[in-house]
């Protein structure tokens, strides 16, 4: 278990505020910001700048949807963010990857599945930070982060390893040929690509 964040949470229907912050409380974290628009959770980010270690937001609300809400309150301090939605939406998802989206999860929400997509986001915040110091911009990083995410996955499928022992790999190549994670990864993600060549094209 993550030690204990302090967690900003956002959803228009306050049913879903209350059980996120309930559920948050048991596994031991605080929630000082509980936000029922997406300025609300602007403002209550900016309120407490440098002390914020995770937003969980649903993506639908008044205003300021979600993912626009979590943008401008990261522009100051990056903080790793969880996507809620009713909807398992191919658009959605790869407009997540393009911000700092590190877990997505699909109403109804169980306690076990908030538990393990704090862990991943955690962890994914942790792999895109030591991307970023390798990268000019952070809209680099977060270009290259989609190539390494390709590149996980790759390793994952190919190697039979988990997503952490799968960028585990790309560190440890990226030590070894003294190159930076997104060369590796773009090595990986064209040699992938090759053996799915169409020679009839």
């Amino acid at each position: 278990m993550p030690k204990p964040i302090r967690t900003a949470v956002a959803d228009d229907e306050a049913e879903m505020r209350s059980y996120l912050k309930e559920t948050l409380e048991l596994l031991g974290h605080t929630v000082p910001v509980v936000a029922a628009t997406g300025p609300e959770l602007v403002k209550g980010c900016r309120d407490h700048i440098g002390t914020i270690d995770l937003i969980v937001t649903d993506i639908k609300m008044p205003e300021l949807d979600g993912l626009e809400a979590s943008r401008l309150a990261c522009q100051d301090h990056a903080i790793p963010i969880i996507l809620v939605s009713a909807y398992n939406d191919t658009e959605l998802i790869q407009r997540a990857l393009e911000e700092r989206v590190m877990a997505y999860l699909i109403k109804p929400i169980k306690q076990a599945d908030l538990e393990t997509a704090i862990a991943l986001a955690l962890w994914r915040f942790r792999e895109f930070e030591a991307l970023q110091e390798q990268a000019s911009t952070l809209q680099q990083a977060l270009k290259d982060r989609k190539l390494i995410e390709q590149a996980k996955g790759i390793l994952m499928q190919r190697a039979g390893l988990d997503e952490p022992d799968a960028f585990r790999r790309l560190q440890k190549l990226s030590s070894e040929k003294n190159q930076k994670l997104v060369e590796i990864a773009r090595v990986i993600v064209t040699a992938e690509e090759a053996f799915h060549v169409d020679d009839n094209k």
